[in-house]
């Protein structure tokens, strides 16, 4: 009897080992075919003098696939915003707290809170302005120290008028930007203050039309240059002081062509307001576009927007330090946070990091809310990449000079999760073929397993 319960046992722990080393084998195997396979995209013509890093990851085991220099730093441009949002899925709810509000017998008191969808023309409702243009009440808005520059930290300040750098603030509107169209032979401005306080030319008339519209740095007067091409459309930041008062102007101007007996009357914290939470939008209403477009703007006001929720305070540098000591303190490496949408240059990243931060995003709030708020192939900032892969890989890049990167969800064909991370610094040649030949390899990963 002893000897057949003994050869159970062996064969038992025969069993074990050769399954065991099936496993390590399938494994081993995996890792050698992803590594050929990565070696093709290592060694394309496109990335012969560039950093790569890519780390491919399975929830489902635990396991990394493969990595490839996943333990090195690497400037990850936009792929700054996944903890951005992680942060803001996590602490800003299911809506957006955009503002403080408290009503008395004749004031309505209001209270800034960053929220970057006031009067911004993709949010078509507008709680806020709705109850600011019914009320017969008087308005009084808190001016408060916001603790944080309207530049971002690293940001290039030669690109201060690009329409995808808005300055910063406590309390925007209309995203923070002037918008220049053609409207038959006029120009529309919205808002229509900085037509009022331009002397714009009948230049589109003496250029025909060709021409092009530029600010000031710190102004916000507009001038327009003659070109070859004609206007149609621009985008400009307008420019303000670090209190917050070209927003006021705006606000003020805006309501008085509509309520002629609206007034603003500012006040501190002194008055000891006891406020309630005003709710304006749906939160993942925000993070969409954030996301899908990589609007660097709704990026850092979310962040600033967590911050205040957080810390009682809109100050991006001690919200990142928070995060980074809370929520992210065991990441693989600990990454160099500077602002909220990677426009930063002093960002620097692991691929792995990435792959933690996505993973907690998966396990804290599930597939289906990702799948809504990243872009999958051909829509977004990956519309012209992994058509063929719609709905099976949601994604988010970045792109800056030298700068490729693309992290996210894989869906296989054997019907195997992974995430992914492929970062590419220092390339000198174009975004578009380096990221044709990350398709590439991603696409291979998803064909074979």
């Amino acid at each position: 009897m002893l000897n057949v319960q003994l050869r159970g046992l062996f064969s038992l722990k025969k069993l074990l080992i050769i399954n065991f080393s099936l496993l390590i084998f399938t494994s081993c195997s995996v890792q050698q075919k992803i590594s050929k396979s990565a070696k093709q995209v290592i060694n394309d013509t496109s990335l012969l003098t560039a950093h790569v890093g890519i780390s491919i990851y399975e929830p489902e085991s635990g396991k990394y696939w493969y990595n490839y220099q996943g333990d090195k730093y690497f400037v990850p441009a936009s792929n700054t915003k996944i903890p951005t949002c992680y942060a803001a899925m996590k602490y800003l709810g299911d809506s957006l707290m955009g503002w403080y509000v408290k009503e008395s017998n004749d004031t309505i008191y209001i209270k800034p809170n960053g929220d970057p969808t006031f009067l911004h023309p993709d949010f078509k409702q507008q709680r806020l302005f709705d109850l600011i243009i019914r009320t017969k009440k008087k308005i009084s808005v808190e001016v408060f120290d916001p603790q944080f520059q309207r530049f971002g930290n690293g940001w290039t300040w030669n690109d201060f008028d690009a329409s995808y750098m808005p300055e910063r603030s406590t309390r925007p509107i209309y995203g923070n930007l002037v918008t220049f169209k053609m409207n038959g032979d006029s120009i529309e401005i919205i808002p229509k203050y900085f037509k009022s306080i331009n002397n714009f030319p009948s230049a589109w008339w003496e250029y025909g039309k060709r021409f092009d519209i530029n600010r000031s740095k710190h102004t916000n007067y507009f001038r327009i240059q003659k070109t070859s091409s004609i206007f149609t459309f621009k985008q400009i930041p307008f420019t303000g002081s670090d209190n917050g008062n070209v927003e006021d102007i705006l606000l003020l101007d805006t309501i008085w062509s509509i309520k002629k007996d609206f007034l603003m009357y500012y006040h501190g914290s002194y008055l000891k307001v006891h406020y309630n939470n005003f709710f304006t939008q749906s939160t993942d209403s925000l993070l969409k576009p954030l996301m899908h477009r990589s609007d660097n703007f709704f990026a850092e006001q979310s962040l600033l927007m967590v911050s205040n929720e957080r810390l009682g305070v809109m100050n991006d540098a001690k919200i990142i330090d928070t995060l980074l000591k809370t929520d992210f303190k065991d990441l693989p490496q600990r990454p160099r946070w500077a602002d909220g949408s990677g426009l930063s240059r002093y960002n620097l990243f692991t691929p792995q990091d990435f792959v933690s931060i996505l993973n907690k995003m998966k396990n804290e709030f599930g597939m289906e809310r990702i799948k809504v708020i990243f872009p999958t192939g051909g829509t977004g900032t990956i519309s012209n990449y992994y058509k063929a892969d719609s709905n099976y890989i949601f994604a988010k890049t970045g792109t800056l000079s030298g700068v490729v990167a693309l992290s996210g969800f894989l869906y296989t064909k054997k019907g195997k999760l992974l995430i992914f991370s492929t970062l590419v610094n220092n390339h000198q040649a174009s975004s578009t073929a380096v990221r044709r030949a990350v398709e590439k390899f991603i696409q291979g990963i998803r064909e074979k397993y």
